[in-house]
């Protein structure tokens, strides 16, 4: 019942946008920034481009919102913007991901981290730990993993998004895991 009350109020939200009230986007803002701005953080890992692209996002959403067609969430459509401005920021940066090709292969197997028992305390302890950790990887590193294990999406799929290969997004992807297991064992 929760879930179908959030569902028409979006869609009625949404509908409003597409008439131009402010009002409405200021509640769909409000209720999304905050996700959108921890997306923004985890690509770029900084704060003043996250805010920038956030801002950006929410513009061209509003002004692209007659485009979007209920075939998907809001807010999924509204991360693909997100995900998209962010990536061009980065681009604009110039940052370089490394090819499977220049190093021969895939040179690491990273092993599973073990499961057991962890209370409530300890995993926000170690999730806190993990976000600090990711902000020393290198962009390309950090982006890849952001994108992989918080966003969702699959080597396939970051590959189209960045413009490399599906190859390369997995050796970052494995490489980016171990120099988080490295940091995390050095520092913490």
């Amino acid at each position: 019942m929760t879930n179908t009350i959030f569902i028409n109020k979006h869609y009625d939200l949404v509908e409003r946008c597409k008439r131009g009230e402010s009002k409405a986007q200021y509640e769909l803002y409000k209720h999304y920034s905050k996700a959108m701005f921890s997306i923004c953080m985890r690509i770029l890992n900084h704060v003043g481009e996250a805010e920038d692209v956030l801002q950006e996002s929410f513009i061209d959403a509003f002004a692209k919102i007659g485009d979007f067609r209920q075939e998907s969430t809001f807010g999924i459509w509204l991360k693909q913007i997100v995900v998209n401005k962010a990536i061009n920021q980065l681009r604009a940066r110039k940052v370089q991901f490394v090819d499977i090709e220049e190093f021969g292969g895939d040179e690491y197997d990273i092993a599973d981290a073990q499961t057991g028992y962890v209370d409530e305390e300890d995993t926000k302890f170690e999730v806190e730990r993990i976000k600090r950790s990711m902000e020393h990887l290198p962009e390309g590193f950090r982006v890849v993993l952001s994108l992989y294990l918080f966003e969702g999406y699959d080597h396939e799929e970051i590959g189209k998004i960045l413009g490399i290969t599906e190859s390369t997004s997995r050796t970052q992807y494995m490489r980016a895991k171990k120099r988080l297991l490295d940091i995390m064992s050095a520092n913490f």
